[in-house]
């Protein structure tokens, strides 16, 4: 007898289980990467609003007053237009911070598959008017500070309902290393984001928003179309399946007069989905949680070091080393390489070692004089409250959870870019002690703040919060 093929081998040896988890996981990763890839833009054009216009060649047929400013984008065009920045990406993210802390509630009650499909479609269209700003000749800083809230409120969709659909599909065990190759859809989204917005910078910047809001608006149709919730939605098709085989099989067994009685039982054993019918967790309950105050604190000041560089690390190239705007934005990818390469080593020595805290706090050390530590930090706070929030049998507020922690970590999102507008007119230096400082106060919240909490690896390979009173979770 001739032997299968190897892909063949390959394919089959699978069950299909785990071929639907591996279904779910591309989908969510290519989600939330265009999440990431469509906020990034701002970034790169940044240096393009405003520029050194004494050494751009200007039209001959253009009347010019100011040589310094004549290229520039109103209202961007003024000495304070760093601060204009500042403003500018905080209303992103202030928006986004506030919006947090209710979209995990609204992600524990409404359709997964709705919810997402809705924020990733609304969120596309913010972006492209966001761009169309270029095409309408709009100069109102109220314009386009008016449409980043409104996407920083959509945008909040994302993470809650990725990592509830991720968690609906995954349970226990080691899988450090896959989730911290999934956990890179942040660092790709906004590699991705940087090159597209690159292409167009120099030429059209208001394609550098349109292009990336058609792609999350197209993602958004397709998670519509093809996202399955969890395995009991997935329970769901396949008994409509059986159902509709046996009504072709009835109709059969009708011409040909057969037995009956041998269908009715089949049908009455087809697969029934399984419910869940556990409540939806208030927001005081999950902050009753323990670890989650700790993780959220850890993560605010993560988060300040990652979105500073997310927001001004173009900006900062292009000053200092004089690239030009799509240069500058593609040096600025190497910092997502970094979080890639760093996100699954990551996951690959807290499977080995077993100690995913330690891991943890080890990258933050690392991460203090070359700072970015986000990527890693956010994976394991949710691998793990993925496993606790499932022994206590309540998987349902992992929504709820992610949402706190997420949103606590985005006031260090807001506050970082802040200040970098305006600490930066006295220095980029200072810029990086400020990104240092928060670092090393991240790794002193894990260590000092919750000294008596510690983590457990049981025989199954899960993880267990314990305290100086014994297990917690």
């Amino acid at each position: 007898m001739r032997s299968l093929a190897p892909g063949i081998k390959l394919i089959t040896s699978f069950s299909r289980d785990s071929w639907y988890r591996f279904f779910i996981l591309i989908l969510t990763f290519v989600f939330y990467t265009t999440y990431h890839l469509s906020r990034k833009p701002i970034s790169i054009v940044k240096s393009q609003l405003h520029r050194n216009c004494s050494n751009v060649i200007h039209p001959a047929d253009l009347n010019i007053t100011d040589n310094d400013t004549w290229c520039d984008w109103a209202p961007f065009d003024k000495n304070n237009y760093q601060n204009l920045f500042g403003v500018l990406d905080n209303c992103f993210l202030v928006a986004y911070a506030i919006g947090m802390f209710f979209s995990g509630m609204f992600g524990e009650r409404l359709p997964l598959r709705y919810y997402l499909s809705s924020g990733m479609i609304l969120s596309g269209l913010f972006t492209v008017l966001f761009g169309l700003g270029f095409y309408w000749q709009i100069h109102s800083l109220w314009y386009y500070c008016l449409v980043q809230a409104l996407n920083g409120l959509v945008q909040t969709t994302g993470w809650p309902a990725v990592v509830a659909c991720v968690g609906n599909w995954f349970g226990k065990g080691k899988r450090g290393f896959i989730m911290g190759i999934w956990n890179s859809h942040t660092s790709v989204g906004n590699i991705l984001g940087s090159l597209i917005a690159g292409v167009y910078v120099s030429s059209s910047w208001g394609l550098s928003f349109i292009v990336p809001g058609i792609i999350i608006a197209s993602a958004g149709v397709i998670c519509f179309l093809f996202l399955v919730e969890s395995k009991s939605h997935m329970l769901d098709i396949w008994g409509i399946c059986l159902f509709v085989h046996a009504g072709c099989l009835q109709r059969q067994e009708q011409k040909g007069n057969r037995n009956k009685e041998i269908f009715s039982t089949n049908t009455s054993t087809a697969v029934e989905p399984e419910e869940d019918h556990t409540e939806a967790i208030s927001f005081c309950g999950a902050l009753r949680i323990p670890g989650v105050v700790e993780f959220s604190l850890c993560l605010l000041f993560a988060k300040l070091v990652s979105y500073t560089f997310l927001y001004w690390l173009p900006l900062y190239i292009a000053n200092v080393a004089h690239f030009d705007p799509k240069e500058a934005g593609d040096l600025s990818t190497l910092f997502d390489v970094g979080g890639i390469v760093g996100g699954i080593l990551a996951g690959l020595i807290s499977d080995y070692s077993g100690g995913r805290a330690t891991t943890c706090c080890a990258m933050l050390i690392i991460a203090a004089p070359m700072v970015s530590p986000t990527v890693f930090l956010s994976w394991w706070v949710f691998s793990f409250f993925a496993q606790t929030l499932g022994k206590i049998g309540n998987s349902r507020a992992l929504s709820t959870v992610t949402a706190i922690i997420d949103g606590t970590g985005s006031i260090g999102a807001a506050i970082g870019p802040l200040l970098a507008g305006l600490i930066s007119p006295t220095g980029w230096n200072n810029v990086f002690y400020m990104l240092i400082a928060a670092d090393v106060l991240a790794c002193l919240v894990r260590l000092y703040y919750c000294p008596g909490l510690c983590i457990r690896r049981s025989e199954d390979g899960a993880d267990t919060l314990q305290g100086r009173e014994g297990e917690y979770l």
